[in-house]
């Protein structure tokens, strides 16, 4: 195994040098095709918290699917916009950026469960593996779980739904293995 760290910040990078084999300092948005074709062996690409960063994710999937081994990877790390929090702020118009967390005022994108397996797929891959991260201190949530399949019933969601709508309304985050297809 030979692990490259790939970060637009130097900062990062003084602590990924502890753990990878060679780093680079690079805004993967502006990446040329050269940088992918000088990593085509590569069989496994992690994105931990950083597609959600990144102004064309869409676009730097399918450049990594054009040169990527057909055995092949993706691992992912991305916020749920869909989560309960977010909802139940929406929902008096407090949309306010954070330093850190699903609002980190870097975030250039937001995504649920179902457009994260849209984009891999529309990227020529498939979520093959995957779990949401879900945390157990958050006593508030269950005052808003019914107030959320309300809205949901509303908006059209079928009665057989609520529970996978409940549950996406708790990740946080989702963590996927995505292969090429």
């Amino acid at each position: 195994c030979k692990y490259i760290g790939v970060d637009i910040d130097n900062s990062y990078l003084r602590e990924a040098k502890k753990y990878c084999d060679e780093v680079i300092c690079i805004n993967i948005d502006y990446a040329e095709d050269d940088f992918y074709k000088n990593y085509k062996d590569f069989e496994c690409w992690i994105f931990g918290d950083t597609l959600e960063h990144t102004k064309d994710p869409w676009k730097i999937l399918k450049k990594i699917r054009n040169i990527i081994p057909k055995s092949g990877s993706i691992i992912a790390c991305i916020p749920n916009i869909q989560h309960w929090s977010i909802q139940v702020k929406l929902s008096i118009g407090d949309f306010r950026y954070k330093e850190m967390g699903l609002l980190d005022k870097t975030h250039l994108r937001w995504f649920t469960r179902q457009t994260i397996n849209e984009m891999f797929i529309d990227s020529g891959f498939k979520i093959t593996k995957g779990f949401p991260r879900i945390f157990d201190n958050e006593p508030d949530r269950e005052n808003f779980i019914p107030i959320i399949k309300q809205m949901a019933l509303k908006a059209g969601a079928k009665e057989h739904m609520l529970n996978s709508i409940i549950q996406d309304s708790f990740a946080y985050q989702y963590i996927v293995q995505a292969d090429v297809i």
